[in-house]
Parts: C-alpha cells; sequence; structure tokens
C-alpha cells in the first residue's frame, strides 16, 4: 500500500510540475504579445509585467479550450497609468482590451455579434471600436 501511495504522490508532484511549466510559458507568451500590442497601438507597457488574473473554458471552432486572462498596465503618454488585458486561447490571442480600444477574436456561440463586414470598407484594415468601460462600470 505504501507503494502506491508512494507512486500516486510522485504523480501528482509531476502534475503541479508539469501545469507549473506550461503556465510560465503561456505567461511568456503574453508578454511578448502584450508587448507586441504596446507597439502596434502607441502606448508603453509599464513594469514590464504581466499577470494572470482569470482562467475560463471557452468554445472555439466547436472544442473547448482553456482561457487566459492577464492583466497588465500601459501610458498613453507617459504620466498615466491604465489598465490593459488580453486574452490567450491555445496559445493565441483572444482578445484585447486596451485603454483605447477593445478588441474580440470573433466567436461563433457570442451573444453579441461582430458589426457586419458590410458596415467596412472593402480591405479594410479599421478595428471596430466600442465604448470604454470605467472600472466603476465593470466591478460590482
Amino acid at each position: 500500500m505504501s507503494n502506491f501511495l508512494d507512486l500516486l504522490l510522485l504523480l501528482v508532484i509531476v502534475a503541479l510540475a508539469g501545469s507549473w511549466l506550461k503556465l510560465s510559458r503561456a505567461r511568456e507568451q503574453a508578454l511578448e504579445e502584450a508587448q507586441r500590442q504596446c507597439r502596434r497601438h502607441g502606448l508603453q507597457l509599464l513594469d514590464e509585467s504581466i499577470g494572470l488574473r482569470s482562467l475560463r473554458l471557452r468554445r472555439a471552432e466547436g472544442h473547448w479550450q482553456l482561457e487566459l486572462g492577464y492583466d497588465f498596465e500601459v501610458s498613453i503618454d507617459g504620466d498615466d497609468r491604465e489598465p490593459g488585458r488580453l486574452w490567450l486561447s491555445g496559445g493565441q490571442l483572444s482578445g484585447l482590451r486596451l485603454p483605447t480600444i477593445e478588441l474580440r477574436m470573433p466567436d461563433v456561440s457570442a451573444a453579441d455579434p461582430a458589426p457586419p463586414a458590410s458596415s467596412l470598407p472593402a480591405g479594410s484594415n479599421v478595428i471596430p471600436l466600442r465604448p470604454r468601460l470605467r472600472d466603476r462600470d465593470t466591478h460590482h
């Protein structure tokens, strides 16, 4: 019986170490994506840090995937601190919220459909903007 418990304990330790390594790699990917998005939108990523804030299951293309939400802070003009958030699903950017924009990747199961493509010119690289939610509107 002792051998079984030792084996079970070893499996739990290996599973925890594997999960920690996988989450560490996902955090590195999230930091790289946050840096890329800040450069793209002319923002400064503050403290060069990012923190995991949420885990949720998301259905994408008929499959369930774990979606990781990361918070970080950016500066628009160097004199402010604004919150940002990005979501990774399957190692890919699935959502982004910056002080100036909120971008949601297409989601088949979303109740809030994206604006029709016909409302944008063909070949347009315009991202539809949504009103910015204030902290008091998002926390209950």
